[in-house]
């Protein structure tokens, strides 16, 4: 039996934020961040958000004479939401988290959005120190608005000798983002005004030009685009499972909560 990797979490609260663009939001948390050291960055991350009229955040708490974790009272439980941490930085003692402002109707962009310096945030985070992608030659990263936070930490850790192709979407040209990289990457960028709608994630990638070996793709956006896309590298261009990581981090119409099963299954259907 492999160990269990430990879960961190913690209730944060809010330093400041700011929008990068007309619909993107980083939110600089403080708190015990110190706790997540040896957390991933740009791994997925759990986030907590008070519910409807609460401000608090209660997190499950472990009672040790019943040796298992207890939730708190039903009106008080959290909305839980996965994202990625954008930047971590021990020493100021901040943890960043990049929010896609979809309005007001999701539990989690309404925070964002209405979130004040001192609004709380519950963070549980893995310590696995793991890597998001392997050391090869050519890089193709796939993604829309949601898979800008690891897309960027992707590309700040790509080495020089790296070349690929970066293609981002999102909803409008004032979206587009100055993302850093020391590898030569080329970028595509896309402008759709319905996210998830008519995609052309897959149709511009299918007119890439793809390298043949020493390669890897990272895939990261919503659910039928990711499918279309696996099909396309798996299926018609025959890379192998080591070299693509591919998960649709949102189904268009479902709550992320109702489409978890569809999107675990559809990652699993090689």
């Amino acid at each position: 039996m492999k160990p269990s990797i430990p879960i961190v979490q913690e209730v944060l609260t809010l330093k400041s934020k700011a929008y990068l663009s007309p619909h993107y939001i980083r939110a600089v948390l403080t708190g015990n961040v110190a706790a997540y050291k040896g957390a991933t960055l740009g791994d997925n991350n759990k986030i907590f958000i008070p519910p409807p009229g609460h401000s608090k955040v209660h997190l499950r708490s472990f009672d040790p004479e019943l040796g298992e974790w207890v939730l708190p009272p039903p009106q008080l439980r959290p909305i839980i939401r996965t994202y990625t941490t954008r930047y971590l930085d021990l020493q100021r003692g901040e943890l960043t988290i990049d929010f896609v402002d979809h309005g007001p109707h999701g539990p989690a962009s309404k925070w964002a959005i209405d979130a004040e310096p001192g609004s709380e945030l519950g963070v549980a985070m893995k310590l696995n120190n793991k890597e998001l992608f392997p050391k090869v030659d050519h890089y193709v990263l796939v993604g829309d608005a949601t898979a800008i936070p690891v897309l960027g930490v992707i590309l700040e850790g790509l080495p020089a000798s790296a070349k690929g192709q970066c293609i981002i979407e999102v909803q409008e040209e004032g979206d587009r983002l100055e993302l850093q990289t020391p590898a030569d990457m080329e970028f595509t960028w896309l402008y759709n005004p319905e996210p998830g709608k008519d995609s052309k994630l897959a149709e511009t990638l299918k007119g890439i030009p793809l390298a043949s070996d020493s390669r890897f793709a990272f895939v990261a956006c919503e659910y039928e685009s990711v499918k279309e896309i696996r099909n396309h590298l798996r299926k018609e261009l025959l890379w192998t499972n080591q070299e693509l990581y591919a998960f649709s981090y949102w189904k268009r119409g479902v709550a992320e909560d109702k489409s978890a099963q569809d999107r675990r299954e559809e990652r699993q259907a090689e």
